[in-house]
């Protein structure tokens, strides 16, 4: 899943141009797009987008209000229907608030017929100062977990940040910070890392840069604020036919001599960490 678009819960107009957008993924958001006095109607409005299904192959997933808020199980109960495939948590304290809501997803999932676990779970995991300190507990994670992302803007007002970039767009060293250890909570978890947004959408240059530092650093997608994202990010996280053509050599070669613990391709060494990193793409691609 390269592309995670979100998509305002209480906006037809944004929902009816979102489902044509190519999006891997649509977040029908119930969180910071939704005022507080239309919480309820775009609930209902969530709830009918899904039971309409997407018009071309998106996961259809809802940003949820966070626990503290005390909405996220009248969210939950509103949403969790045979068409939803996935609940985004923000503003995670750690996996205990993963656990918790997967739980609630348990429980939800047997009264709507649904089975258990079918439906997955998204957390943006650095959104409160206590986030960054229990990363490291996401090695244990619930089963339906899919997916860690990370969050600034929060995170920047909580910290009482005046700023989280540089002039030229560098995120500054406490978001580095958080970035950099989602990709490891990510890892550690064996769940796939997720980048956060770019936040100016005119800037598609500007994009492909981020995107093409994301997947060097080994995120495998990126949330989108705007449906013009959209194909500049699923263009960068997904391999080039070089790339694919590459990782085939390489598994072909270590399947020629699988007691090599290193090989020669073209006058490169390839050892098993390549190997690893090679069959990951061609899974992922179905090659």
């Amino acid at each position: 899943m390269r592309s995670w678009l979100f998509v305002p819960g209480d906006s037809a107009r944004k929902l009816t141009r979102a489902r044509n957008a190519g999006s891997d993924v649509l977040i029908l958001d119930l969180e910071d797009a939704v005022a507080p006095d239309r919480k309820t109607a775009a609930r209902a409005m969530v709830a009918e987008a899904i039971d309409d299904g997407p018009s071309h192959a998106a996961a259809l997933f809802v940003r949820v209000n966070a626990l503290d808020t005390g909405l996220t199980l009248d969210d939950l109960v509103a949403t969790v229907r045979p068409g939803l495939d996935g609940i985004m948590l923000p503003k995670a304290n750690g996996v205990a608030d993963a656990l918790r809501v997967s739980h609630y997803l348990d429980a939800l999932e047997w009264a709507a017929g649904i089975p258990t676990g079918r439906i997955k779970l998204i957390v943006v995991a650095t959104e409160t100062p206590a986030a960054m300190f229990a990363l490291g507990g996401y090695g244990d994670p619930p089963a339906r977990l899919v997916s860690l992302t990370w969050g600034a803007e929060d995170l920047s007002a909580a910290i009482g940040a005046s700023a989280n970039q540089e002039a030229g767009g560098a995120w500054t060293a406490p978001y580095r910070q958080a970035r950099t250890s989602c990709l490891f909570a990510a890892a550690a978890a064996g769940v796939a890392p997720i980048d956060t947004l770019f936040g100016d959408y005119r800037d598609t240059a500007g994009l492909d840069r981020s995107c093409a530092e994301s997947r060097r650093d080994g995120f495998v997608g990126r949330i989108a604020i705007h449906p013009d994202q959209v194909s500049t990010i699923n263009r960068c996280f997904s391999p080039s036919d070089e790339e694919l053509d590459v990782a085939r050599r390489i598994v072909a070669a270590f399947a020629a001599r699988p007691e090599a613990g290193a090989l020669g391709i073209d006058g490169r060494m390839y050892d098993l960490p390549h190997l690893k990193a090679a069959r990951r793409m061609l899974a992922t691609q179905g090659a």
